[in-house]
């Protein structure tokens, strides 16, 4: 004859099994959490970097090309005559929260970045030696939030052509 016993899972081990499962949920949501926050990151540094040595490079292959630069003495523009004999220059513009880099009139960096620091050296030794110029820049994410805000830093010399 079979007898009926009442088996089942007593309250304690039901609470056991809902606190296991309540630290792998709150657990995984962290890692995703986590994840997502360094992605974000990783885009906004992306973003920054690409836009700034965009920016260098303009300035670079202008400078490279011009027939006559001119050391500044504010440390914040560059002047230069290109071969067609137009004067212009590059400037860090309002460098602090809403900086930004220009050519001429021209706005040179995005309004989704800011240039935080901004320099601009130049060393001539002679006539005859063509000016090494040194730019210094830094710059961050304006849109991203604080905890996944991009900033960079990058400096880069050019030597201009002695015609």
């Amino acid at each position: 004859m079979k007898t009926k016993t009442n088996s089942g899972l007593s309250l304690i081990e039901i609470l056991i099994v809902i606190t296991i499962f309540a630290v792998i949920g709150i657990l995984s949501t962290r890692s995703v959490f986590l994840t997502l926050r360094g992605a974000k990151k990783s885009d906004s540094l992306v973003r920054v970097r690409e836009n700034v040595n965009n920016a260098l490079s303009v300035i670079e292959r202008q400078i490279r090309n011009s027939e006559k630069v001119t050391c500044p003495s504010s440390g914040i523009t560059l002047s230069y005559v290109s071969l067609e004999g137009t004067s212009t220059s590059f400037t860090c513009q309002s460098v602090g929260v809403d900086g930004y880099i220009s050519s001429g009139s021209a706005r040179l960096t995005s309004t989704d970045i800011s240039i935080t620091s901004c320099s601009i050296t130049c060393s001539q030794l002679t006539s005859n030696v063509p000016p090494l110029i040194t730019i210094a820049i830094t710059a961050e994410d304006k849109i991203s939030t604080s905890v996944e805000k991009g900033s960079i830093t990058t400096e880069t010399q050019i030597v201009g052509r002695n015609y």
